[in-house]
């Protein structure tokens, strides 16, 4: 089951219905409720509801068309009157017997889920399903311009169906930017982005970067790719390496007072930096890719 594709707009809100939040924790459905409402007190209105029926419909619309026509219903938030329109070619019956109501639950709601259902699956599920809610509304509140004139055309939506495809391969695109600017208070994104940057390594990393703490050793921990910094050795540096080097053997570092600049080297790749990495998202700062250049800089390190 692809996650991407079971997340609905319902009351405007991003949602998941409780079976196939079921589904994905390997529980019954009727599990799952009774679980919740035995911790009622957790799951207020905004994180979860109970859907009537015109609702129920709605959701079985959103169904039936990313089924019929390749269409993400997440996009289908900004083309609630066409969704609308078609309940009357839906399946009459859908939802007509069901012994229990249905439940939608959002993304506070689903965090909370993680409460209740304790299982090592429902945690790793619960991570996935978090992730997705994260990217699918940055995605969305980049483009909403896009979608806004999309649905100007809503009568010509089987035209865009290929389209549509493309736009959600690309939430799944890994491919990091060459250039951009981080601003004040995005720590964690920037910090994510050199995490990222990082994981790419095949071969070797080299940093250069005079002003470094045992934050930015931290950020080299979880590689074992061979890593080099060059930068000004203090006192305090030099004490929290040697507490480095008690726990991990894949970095070295030499001092270097050569370069105004901060660069990070990623096998045949230079990143420069306008900040030194232990103050990532503190003030505003940019960074860039430069392709053809690391032959030359590891010719003056050498």
């Amino acid at each position: 089951m692809q996650i991407k594709d079971k997340i609905f707009t319902i009351r405007g809100k991003q949602v998941m219905i409780d079976s196939d939040l079921a589904e994905l924790y390997g529980v019954k459905t009727k599990r799952l409720n009774e679980q919740v409402k035995r911790n009622i007190n957790r799951f207020p209105k905004d994180f979860m509801f109970q859907l009537n029926e015109n609702e129920e419909q709605i959701l079985r619309s959103q169904i039936a068309t990313s089924k019929n026509m390749a269409l993400k219903p997440q996009i289908q938030q900004y083309n609630e009157d066409f969704l609308r329109s078609q309940i009357a070619t839906l399946n009459k019956g859908w939802g007509k017997h069901k012994k229990y109501p249905t439940y939608a639950f959002t993304e506070q709601g689903v965090a909370m889920l993680s409460s209740v259902l304790r299982s090592q699956k429902a945690i790793d599920v619960n991570i996935q399903i978090i992730r997705a809610f994260i990217e699918m509304r940055k995605y969305i509140s980049k483009n909403l311009e896009l979608f806004q004139r999309l649905d100007k055309v809503e009568n010509k939506l089987l035209t865009y169906d290929k389209k549509f495809e493309q736009i959600f391969n690309a939430l799944e695109d890994k491919t990091l930017p060459n250039k951009g600017i981080f601003f004040e208070g995005q720590v964690f994104d920037a910090y994510k982005f050199v995490s990222d940057l990082i994981r790419t390594a095949n071969n070797s990393i080299i940093l250069i970067d005079n002003y470094i703490d045992d934050s930015v050793l931290t950020l080299f921990s979880k590689t074992n790719i061979k890593v080099t910094i060059y930068t000004n050795i203090s006192k305090q540096l030099e004490l929290d390496f040697k507490k480095y080097k008690e726990q991990y053997n894949n970095l070295e570092i030499k001092q270097f007072n050569k370069s105004h600049d901060r660069f990070l080297i990623i096998d045949n790749q230079v990143y420069h930096f306008g900040a030194s990495l232990k103050d990532l998202g503190k003030k505003w700062f940019a960074f860039s890719k430069f392709d053809k250049e690391a032959v030359k800089v590891l010719e003056k390190l050498s």
